[in-house]
């Protein structure tokens, strides 16, 4: 009997913990969301406790579990499994999280991005069975990428590889990134941009469907936001999702200039815009690219759906 796998997904309104079996489907799973404001001991202690329930429950010691997958948002040090910087949780800076757990279990704990997580999890149990290499996008409040070559995470010198949305695809843009420079994708395309980029257009004069008040609180722009505007028929909701659709696009492009992949999956919770957003991405990267792909390139959507996180942080014993 093959082992169980545990996966813990540290979120930034949830901490999801989940024991998956090998053809990536959970068999039970637990779900906080009181976990951000803990500091590092006490989240610690709420992690391994979550973990420890689940066994209980299910009846299972630590060894008929084949390992502990941890994935979080940020950036990480992977060959040390140390948080250098998280906007999930407050503190945890170069805080040494993976040996942490680690104290209070036997079996191995490995802690990666989340991107990197969610990538493996494609690659094992979703859109990605079947390839050797593959590139794995999340577009959702911030957007990140997780790069399979030949079976393995390529992670980078530290551990960071994969940082897609810190790419500049517009160096004219107004609005600051959170790293600092002006022009990255994920200012020009993800949740933390939305806000910015409604009240510009609105500023702009562009007429909108939506209920805007003098004193309405434009931080409430968010991906359903522009969902509902765009099922409203809201030109401006239409033209942002367009207008990140083209970018997306480029990102894309840049991807594919680099690694050259059979596949690109694309994942998060903004490709809830739907078939509009999924053909301005593809049409604008096909648009670059011309004659240049010589081989057949798959671009397709995430095929594990909401438990993303969670299941790739379980595939990450597998490695």
């Amino acid at each position: 009997m093959k082992k169980v796998l545990c996966g813990v997904d540290i979120g930034g309104t949830k901490l999801s913990t989940a024991l998956v079996d090998h053809d990536g489907n959970i068999i039970d799973k637990l779900i906080i969301y009181d976990h951000v404001d803990k500091p590092e001991d006490l989240f610690v202690e709420q992690v391994s406790l979550n973990i420890k329930t689940l066994f209980r429950k299910n009846q299972l010691e630590e060894e008929d579990v084949l390992g502990i997958g941890m994935g979080c948002a940020g950036h990480l040090r992977f060959r040390d499994g140390v948080m250098i910087t998280t906007s999930n949780l407050k503190g945890f800076k170069n805080y040494p999280l993976r040996d942490a757990i680690q104290s209070n279990f036997k079996i191995p704990v490995i802690l990666d991005n989340d991107a990197n997580a969610q990538a493996f999890g494609e690659f094992n149990f979703g859109a990605g069975k079947g390839y050797n290499s593959m590139i794995f996008l999340t577009i959702s409040t911030g957007i990140g990428a997780g790069i399979i070559i030949n079976h393995k995470l390529y992670r980078g010198i530290t551990g960071t590889a994969g940082e897609f949305g810190h790419t500049i695809v517009n160096p004219y843009k107004d609005l600051l990134c959170t790293c600092g420079n002006k022009g990255c994708l994920m200012s020009c395309a993800c949740g933390m941009a939305l806000p910015h980029l409604f009240k510009q257009k609105i500023e702009e004069g562009k007429e909108t469907r939506m209920d805007i008040t003098e004193d309405f609180d434009y931080s409430a722009v968010d991906g359903k936001f522009i969902k509902e505007g765009f099922d409203l028929g809201d030109p401006i909701s239409k033209e942002i999702i367009l207008d990140s659709g083209f970018y997306l696009g480029l990102g894309l492009y840049n991807i594919f200039q680099v690694f050259n992949p059979p596949l690109i999956v694309l994942g998060g919770g903004l490709l809830s815009w739907g078939d509009i957003y999924l053909e301005k991405i593809k049409k604008t990267f096909y648009e670059y690219a011309r004659d240049m792909i010589f081989d057949p390139l798959d671009i397709v959507v995430s095929k594990i759906g909401t438990d993303a996180g969670v299941i790739g942080a379980a595939s990450l014993p597998l490695e």
